[in-house]
């Protein structure tokens, strides 16, 4: 059975940093599409990067416009991990952080930017950015 699991929000003043991380475990292939999302008070869920890996290798990570500069996401494919750096986080940015596997990314891209093309996902961890 597919277990996702996010960890290290919290809460953090502007200007900060923050990383957070999404422990993968109970899918059989190593094979997948992996996404950070993110979903803020009364806004639909966002997907902020995804990237498409075979477990030894990673095809180049895809940031959304909202993402991109700020964000950086990586894996390590030892501890099936995939992480989410937040640099420079404001208030904006308060929302529940999701990570989500699914077996392939959709062609193209950017339509695994929708939450509808996963169906695993993690309970989420919450990040709040206030001063």
């Amino acid at each position: 059975q597919a277990n996702l699991m996010e960890s290290g929000g919290g809460s953090v003043q502007p200007g900060g940093s923050l990383k957070l991380s999404c422990s993968i475990s109970g899918l059989p292939s190593p094979a997948l599409c992996l996404g950070w999302f993110r979903q803020g008070p009364g806004k639909e869920r966002e997907g902020l990067a995804v990237l498409s890996t075979t477990g030894s290798s990673t095809v180049p990570i895809t940031y959304a416009n909202i993402a991109k500069g700020r964000f950086t996401l990586s894996e390590d494919n030892a501890k099936r991990t995939l992480y989410l750096q937040i640099h420079n986080p404001n208030p904006e940015d308060t929302a529940m952080y999701y990570c989500a596997a699914e077996p392939q990314c959709a062609r193209p891209i950017i339509e695994s930017f929708s939450p509808h093309q996963y169906k695993h996902w993690g309970r989420g961890t919450q990040v709040t950015v206030s001063s």
